[in-house]
């Protein structure tokens, strides 16, 4: 019987794609990691949390505007990218912790900043990777919540999931806006902003990025090719199967 956890899964999954994610112009760059960096604005006495911080870029776009960050990730392979190329780039106050989002080791009340990007629809459980963030929160400080959001609509929801799961066998789920925003507030965070954008995810380098398997490039190009016009002029999937995905920036506060 197999016996591989989640957290197992997604270790399997990135152990190999670190470069690629430090790399990944997708991560990289955004309008949303600007608007980030300027709600943050210079706290030279900060402590600030990248959670789940993969190639490690709200680490390095906030690291000259903190005190400290600390990169936390469950991948090693990870985290050791991300701290050569904080030393590459001169950024002496970024460290590296490893561990689940669930089980998050710091102690309460430790950072005056927590922000996570593109990483809570691989947590095993959303809520309690919040939760985590929540607990570790400075009363008052500010949160940053970046991801892909559903639409919402179950239609919508299936094909998105269908698309990521078969992509990246560590995907959990994408959750929409309703339930971060209901999520956030029921753990005890005051939502002050929300920022919607549009992100096209070019297919090649979406699926080589992940090293995805042939025969699931097949199929999610196969499931493209069948899929209702509701479906092809929402996610306005072109012939070569790139496609468009909602994200967003929620900024909070912990009440």
């Amino acid at each position: 019987m197999k016996t591989n956890t989640h957290n197992a899964v997604v270790i399997d999954q990135y152990a190999t794609r670190a470069e690629a994610y430090l790399t990944s112009p997708v991560h990289a760059q955004g309008a949303d990691l600007q608007h980030m960096a300027n709600l943050i604005g210079p706290r030279p006495d900060a402590i600030a949390l990248d959670m789940g911080c993969g190639g490690g870029h709200v680490a390095f776009r906030i690291a000259g505007l903190v005190n400290k960050v600390v990169a936390y990730d469950l991948t090693a392979a990870m985290l050791t990218t991300v701290a050569a190329e904080a030393q590459r780039r001169g950024l002496q106050n970024i460290v590296t912790k490893q561990g689940a989002a669930e089980t998050l080791p710091c102690p309460d009340a430790s950072f005056d900043v927590v922000a996570t990007r593109y990483s809570a629809h691989h947590w095993h459980s959303f809520a309690q990777g919040l939760a985590q963030m929540h607990r570790a929160s400075k009363p008052g400080a500010l949160a940053l919540f970046m991801d892909v959001v559903t639409p919402g609509i179950a239609l919508l929801d299936t094909w998105l999931q269908s698309m990521e799961l078969l992509r990246d066998a560590s995907h959990v789920r994408n959750a929409s806006l309703a339930e971060w925003t209901s999520t956030l507030t029921n753990l005890g965070f005051a939502v002050d902003e929300v920022q919607k954008y549009r992100l096209r995810l070019d297919f090649t380098s979406w699926t080589e990025r992940m090293n995805t398997p042939a025969t699931h490039v097949a199929a999610i190009r196969s499931l493209q090719q069948r899929a209702a016009a509701a479906v092809t002029d929402y996610f306005e999937i072109e012939k070569d199967g790139s496609f468009v995905v909602d994200t967003v920036l929620i900024a909070a506060h912990k009440v």
